[in-house]
């Protein structure tokens, strides 16, 4: 019988090493695995390569792994903002390298790793200082940069319900990175707020198929102030 249902947080990332490249679902602060990314910073693996779309936001979540001195390098496409002063205090004594990517060439390599491309050409960046040293090309007269993949050890997301069998549904915005980011990583685990019935999600609103996902967690809505629940973004 497949159960990708873990136990729990720590169960999940049991499997993480050292010097993995871990893609890291998010927007801003919508679709975070905040479960997940703290759960790796208690799992203890160094050296890793981290993509995200930001570089962390004030002390919390991504920010977090960043302080305890677990991230090695970042590829991002948005890394400096108003509270992101733990990437900017590593970043500016030189303990932690960037890579800075477009947001929309970040999201294609990623998909691109996830469909088997070898590489590809787009414009964005072409005669700035991030094309570096790529190969370029004109193309009906246009000029492009060569970009490569983003391949993934391990993806954590965030998703909004899940089965047994790892289908995910997202929550409007907190989908962003998600989906790519599992089919482009040896490893996909995501946290749910609800575990549904195997057979009962409609298929027309499963965006990630379990064959991308190996382990699912449920976690608990975020409680609020007054008392309620927040949905999470």
């Amino acid at each position: 019988m497949i159960n990708k249902i873990a136990r729990s947080v720590a169960d999940a990332l049991a499997g993480i090493q050292d010097g993995a490249t871990v893609l890291i679902g998010g927007f801003g602060t919508a679709g975070i695995p905040g479960e997940l990314i703290d759960g790796l910073v208690e799992q203890g693996a160094k050296d890793l390569t981290v993509v995200n779309n930001n570089a962390g936001n004030g002390d919390t979540g991504l920010a977090a792994l960043l302080k305890a001195g677990r991230v090695r390098k970042i590829i991002c496409s948005f890394p400096r903002q108003a509270d992101s002063q733990v990437f900017d205090g590593l970043y500016r004594s030189g303990k932690i390298e960037l890579e800075l990517v477009p947001q929309g060439n970040l999201a294609e390599r990623i998909r691109a790793a996830g469909a088997g491309i070898g590489a590809f050409f787009c414009p964005t960046g072409y005669g700035t200082q991030l094309a570096g040293n790529r190969e370029t090309r004109e193309i009906d007269g246009k000029q492009y940069v060569l970009e490569y993949p983003i391949h993934g050890d391990v993806a954590l997301i965030k998703a909004e319900r899940g089965d047994r069998w790892g289908n995910l549904v997202y929550r409007k915005a907190a989908r962003n990175f998600g989906p790519v980011m599992a089919m482009a990583s040896k490893k996909t685990i995501a946290t749910v707020h609800d575990i549904a019935e195997l057979g009962t999600l409609d298929p027309e609103t499963v965006v990630t198929p379990g064959i991308f996902v190996h382990q699912v967690v449920r976690i608990e809505r975020v409680a609020t102030q007054a008392g309620g629940f927040k949905k999470a973004a």
